[in-house]
Formats: structure tokens, C-alpha cells, sequence
């Protein structure tokens, strides 16, 4: 059974920083792209970005760019998303996702694009 479990989410003041974990089992984990998405209340889930586990490449959205850096533990099938200079628009329920369809580096990330999800972790950060 394919399982995804994020963890780490929390209350931070803005400027702060989280590190979130996402593990994982059930299948091949360095075969596939793992993605991180939010939803914040009211909102369409988002891409933050992703990393390939085949080749260690990443890809970040532009709002998270030079904050966030997604790394990946292929021993311990896990990936982390580490959250910088966090602003209190970053405040949202945050999931990763394995990958089916690579098309993110020229059309950015979709949720539809990915698979198997996590239950997601609560992330606020107060001004």
C-alpha cells in the first residue's frame, strides 16, 4: 500500500522556520518525483515545488523561491521541505504527492499531475 505522511507543521511567528517531513513506503521511492502542495482556507491547492529523487533536481515556485529548499533521504524514504523567512501567506495545509505525469518544468506544478497523497499538516505563521 503506497502511504505518504507528512509531519512538522506548526505555529510559527513570521520569520521564522519549520522543516516539514514526508514519509513515505510502499513503493520505489527513488523512482519517483516527490512533490509539496498547500491549500490555504478558501483556496485552490498550490504547487511549492518538488524534487526528483531519479536525478536530485528540484523545481520551486516562484513565491518560495530563496526560502524553501525541498532535500530528500533516499535511506530513510523521506522528504523534507524547509521553510525560511516564513510569511503569514504561507499559512496552509501542506501535502506531498508522488508524481505520475512529469510535465511540471514546462507547464508547473498541478495537483492533477500527481498521484498518491499525504494527509496533509497544518502550518500558521502569525504576523
Amino acid at each position: 500500500e503506497v502511504q505518504l505522511v507528512e509531519s512538522g507543521g506548526g505555529l510559527v511567528q513570521a520569520g521564522g522556520s519549520l522543516r516539514l517531513s514526508c514519509a513515505t513506503s510502499g513503493f520505489t521511492f527513488d523512482d519517483y518525483t516527490i512533490g509539496w502542495f498547500r491549500q490555504a482556507p478558501g483556496k485552490e491547492r498550490e504547487g511549492v515545488g518538488c524534487i526528483s529523487n531519479p536525478d536530485g533536481s528540484t523545481y520551486y515556485v516562484d513565491s518560495v523561491k530563496g526560502r524553501f529548499t525541498i532535500s530528500s533521504d533516499k535511506e530513510k524514504k523521506s522528504v523534507y521541505l524547509h521553510m525560511n523567512s516564513l510569511k503569514p501567506e504561507d499559512t496552509a495545509v501542506y501535502y506531498c504527492a508522488s508524481l505520475l505525469f512529469e510535465a511540471y518544468r514546462e507547464i508547473g506544478l498541478r495537483a492533477a499531475d500527481f498521484g498518491s497523497w499525504g494527509q496533509g499538516t497544518q502550518v500558521t505563521v502569525s504576523a
